[in-house]
């Protein structure tokens, strides 16, 4: 089976469209628990982009600017650099894309 990246952009301070909402870290660590409980994870590696301290990784930088340049809301999330929800994200979307990966469901 192939890896699935689950990536989370944020930032410590909640944006100004969401406010109310949890901040980045906490919808990036709700939305791991989500993951973990719905799906064999195995094979998906998570990882939580502070935009305001971004890593030295091209991708994230010139990701990070498109953010800024179209005024996306965050938290932002991408499946295998494909982004799925911006702003609250909703589970839905984000298990459609993790289905088209034909990742496996946790057995009841």
């Amino acid at each position: 089976m192939n890896e699935i990246r689950v990536t989370v952009y944020g930032a410590e301070q909640i944006c100004a469209s969401c406010v109310g909402a949890p901040g980045s870290r906490d919808t990036f660590e709700w939305l791991q628990a989500a993951i973990n409980r719905k799906y064999v994870a195995d094979t998906v590696w998570f990882e939580y982009i502070d935009i305001d301290q971004p890593p030295n990784v091209e991708k994230h930088q010139l990701f990070i600017q498109q953010m800024v340049e179209e005024e996306l809301l965050y938290p932002i999330v991408l499946i295998n650099d494909e982004m799925v929800a911006e702003g609250i994200p909703r589970l839905k979307p984000i298990y459609q894309a993790l289905d088209s990966h034909g990742l496996q469901l946790q057995k009841k």
